[in-house]
C-alpha cells in the first residue's frame, strides 16, 4: 500500500528530485481535478532555505509545475510565520512572491486571516479559515531541529495553520498535545519534506546542514517518527509523536520495509547527532516560552559559547509567559519575565539585546 510508506530521494536538484517522487507514486491518482489544492511550506520566518530555515523555492516550484502538468490549476501558497516575523516579508526574502506571480497562484497570508475555534476531542483549537476552506493539504516542512521540541517536521509545521494568539497559547499548553490534537482537524493529505538543509539545532536557521535529501509520504505521523531516528532521537523523546499516533493521526514507523529508498546518497551527507541547543538550556530556565523569544535567547548562548565566554555565566536565566508577575533574581528574558532583578525588555528581544546583559554578568 502506497500510503503506508515513506519514499526518499537522494540528490542536490530539488525540482529534478520531487517530479521523479511525484511520478513514480503517482499522487494525482488520490486528488479530486476540481480540489482546492494548498501547499503549507515552513516559512517560520524571513529567510531564504540556504538558511537552514525554510522550505526551498525550487522543491516548491517543481511541486507546482507537477501539479499543472496533471491538470490542477486551483493552487493556493498558505503560511503564517512565528509571531517575531511578518509572513508577508517571508514571502518577499524567501523568493515565493517571485513564484506566485510566475504561476499565477495566490499568496495566503496566514497571519491576517479569520479562524474558527474547532473541537476536537474536547479540545478547542483555532483554525484559520482559509486552511479549513482546502481540499488537499500538501504540507511541506524543513526536516530541522527545534529549540523546545528537539525536532520540527511534518507535525510540527501546521502550528502555521492557526492564529498568532493561539501560537502564543500552545506554548501555555505545553506544545505536544495541542501540535498533535491540531493534526487531527487539519490533515496532511501529502507530505514533502524539504531534507535538502536543514538546521539541526534550531527553526530559525544559520547554522544549515546540507543532507541533499527530499522525503515524501502521506502519514504525518509515520513521517515524523522516520525523521526521530534520522536525527538520532527515539520517538519517546518527541511525546507529540506518540499523543498524535495515540488519537488516530497516523501511524508510526514499524518496518524499514516501509522506507523506499528511489536511488543511492552517493555524494550525500548523514545527518550528525546533535544536542547542541539540550547543552545550551541547561543555563536556562523556561516556563511556556514561545519559540521566538526562547530562539533569541538561544543564539545569544550560541554566541557566547563560541566566545569562550559561556562557561564563565554562573547566573540563573528565566523566561517564558510562566513568570508573568513573578519577582525574582536573576535575569530575565522577554516581557513576561520584567519582574525580575535584570530584565532583557522585548517580545521578542534580540539576541544582540541578550548578549549584551549576559555579558555584564560574566
Amino acid at each position: 500500500m502506497v500510503k503506508d510508506k515513506i519514499y526518499v530521494r537522494y540528490g542536490n536538484k530539488p525540482k529534478e528530485m520531487i517530479q521523479d517522487v511525484l511520478s513514480k507514486i503517482k499522487v494525482e491518482d488520490y486528488i479530486d481535478k476540481d480540489a482546492l489544492i494548498g501547499l503549507k511550506p515552513n516559512l517560520v520566518v524571513a529567510k531564504p532555505s540556504t538558511s537552514g530555515a525554510t522550505t526551498s523555492t525550487e522543491l516548491l516550484e517543481g511541486t507546482i509545475e507537477y501539479l499543472k502538468s496533471k491538470g490542477f490549476s486551483n493552487i493556493v501558497i498558505m503560511e503564517g510565520s512565528w509571531v517575531g516575523d511578518r509572513t508577508s516579508r517571508a514571502f518577499e526574502v524567501s523568493g515565493y512572491t517571485k513564484i506566485a506571480k510566475k504561476h499565477h497562484i495566490p499568496l495566503i497570508d496566514l497571519q491576517k486571516d479569520s479562524y474558527t475555534t474547532c473541537d476536537v476531542d474536547g479540545m478547542k483549537i483555532d483554525v484559520c479559515d482559509q486552511v479549513l476552506k482546502v481540499d488537499y493539504l500538501i504540507n511541506m516542512p524543513v526536516l530541522k531541529g527545534h529549540c523546545q521540541t528537539k525536532i520540527t517536521c511534518a507535525l510540527k509545521n501546521l502550528k502555521g495553520c492557526i492564529p498568532n494568539n493561539e501560537k502564543r497559547r500552545f506554548h501555555t499548553m505545553g506544545l505536544h498535545k495541542p501540535i498533535a490534537y491540531l493534526n487531527k482537524v487539519v490533515k496532511s493529505h501529502l507530505i514533502i519534506v524539504d531534507g535538502l538543509m536543514g538546521d539541526l539545532d534550531f527553526e530559525e536557521g544559520g547554522n544549515p546542514v546540507q543532507m541533499d535529501r527530499i522525503i515524501v509520504g502521506f502519514d504525518p505521523v509515520l513521517m515524523d517518527s522516520y525523521v526521530a531516528s534520522l536525527m538520532g532521537y527515539d520517538i519517546d523523546e518527541i511525546p507529540y509523536i506518540k499523543i498524535a499516533e495515540d488519537i488516530g493521526v497516523g501511524s508510526c514507523l514499524t518496518s524499514k520495509d516501509q522506507i523506499i529508498e528511489l536511488n543511492e546518497g552517493l555524494n550525500t551527507k548523514k545527518i550528525p547527532r546533535s544536542r547542541a541547543i539540550d547543552r545550551l538550556s541547561n543555563y536556562v530556565e523556561e516556563k511556556d516560552a514561545c519559540s521566538a523569544c526562547y530562539g533569541s535567547l538561544i543564539h545569544a548562548l550560541a554566541r557566547l559559547d563560541e566566545q569562550g565566554l559561556l562557561r564563565r555565566f554562573k547566573g540563573k536565566i528565566v523566561i517564558g509567559q510562566g513568570f508573568k508577575q513573578i519577582k525574582g533574581e536573576g535575569i530575565g528574558v522577554g516581557v513576561c519575565t520584567r519582574g525580575f532583578q535584570q530584565n532583557v525588555p522585548g517580545c521578542p528581544p534580540t539576541a544582540k539585546d541578550i548578549i549584551e546583559v549576559l555579558k555584564k554578568n560574566i
